[in-house]
């Protein structure tokens, strides 16, 4: 497989994981702006096909994944298939959902499943104190109350357990080892995947924005904003990140809701909104304190493996296929 090196792979190695991480978070809720305005002119799964098709086109132009896919050995291949069945399947719920339910709620029942991965890495109290703060300003940013729409609720849940394998198993692509972009040839594959996965359901709602220009320009916006810039940011975080750790970070999602509210739509945060962003970066905080202070720094020269640790010199850790 391929790999960019040299002067760029070197400015990305050189940025931290956290700028990828929070660009991933604004384009996170900007990209579902778009898609539910499109939902007037196009068919819900129209849009999610629109959104997967776009996402696949810009990764052939840019990343020619295909080759990937050819050169992989079976036990990534079977990775890399499994990946894009689950963006197709999470990207058409999570539209599903947020066509019946609002996008805070669709996005606290998404969170639940990143509780579990954040959990299952919370080896000390302090972690376990930064969870629970985390969790708990999700909760205060977005009243849930689980009534009204079983069958919204219904894609909701469905889209979590989604949302979780896809943290699972983009963490086994971005943790590969083969070089600090690898990962996103991976996901292009991932995402030409998906896309065979999505037309059988979503091509034929889709066909109504190819006699409107700007619904089809609309629908592109959707994909490079929603499955591109977020999807490959998280893939430059993921692996420089435990992966409890960015289940952790993911409870900034609402956060970054409230602020692009704020700053796009002039909507000012209340006293309650103010008190749940507090919250989520109090847990944060505690959270990169207990991992510090467990783990020691990494020597220079040397590659964090999956775990965000560097492994002793002189030892090789089997890779995790």
């Amino acid at each position: 497989m391929s790999v960019p090196t040299g002067r760029v792979a070197g400015a990305v190695a050189a940025l931290p994981p956290s700028s990828f991480f929070l660009t991933s978070a604004v384009f996170h809720y900007l990209g579902p702006s778009l898609a539910v305005l499109l939902f007037a002119h196009v068919g819900v799964l129209g849009v999610a096909w629109l959104r997967i098709a776009a996402a696949a086109v810009v990764f052939v132009l840019w990343r020619r994944p295909w080759r990937v896919l050819r050169a992989a050995p079976p036990d990534r291949r079977r990775v890399l298939l499994a990946l894009g069945a689950v963006l197709a399947a999470m990207n058409s719920l999570f539209y599903l959902a947020v066509d019946r339910l609002p996008l805070a709620t669709v996005g606290a029942v998404e969170f639940l499943g990143t509780i579990v991965l954040a959990a299952a890495g919370a080896r000390t109290p302090r972690n376990l104190v930064a969870l629970a703060l985390a969790v708990g300003g999700v909760a205060v940013l977005t009243d849930v109350h689980l009534a009204g729409e079983p069958l919204g609720f219904a894609f909701a849940f469905a889209n979590c357990a989604g949302f979780v394998l896809y943290v699972v198993l983009g963490h086994r692509v971005a943790s590969s080892g083969a070089g600090p972009l690898a990962g996103i040839d991976q996901l292009g594959a991932a995402m030409l995947v998906a896309a065979v996965v999505a037309t059988p359901f979503g091509l034929h709602q889709a066909a109504a924005a190819f006699g409107h220009p700007l619904w089809l320009a609309w629908g592109i916006g959707v994909g490079v904003c929603s499955s591109v810039i977020p999807y490959v940011t998280d893939q430059l975080a993921m692996a420089r990140l435990p992966r409890a750790t960015f289940a952790l970070m993911l409870a900034l999602l609402p956060a970054a809701a409230t602020a692009i509210g704020l700053l796009v739509l002039a909507q000012v945060p209340t006293g309650r909104d103010l008190l749940g962003i507090a919250l989520v970066i109090a847990g944060l905080a505690a959270h990169q304190a207990a991992h510090q202070a467990a783990d020691p720094p990494v020597s220079r020269g040397r590659a964090p493996d999956a775990a965000g640790t560097a492994p002793p010199a002189g030892r090789v850790r089997p890779g995790r296929a």
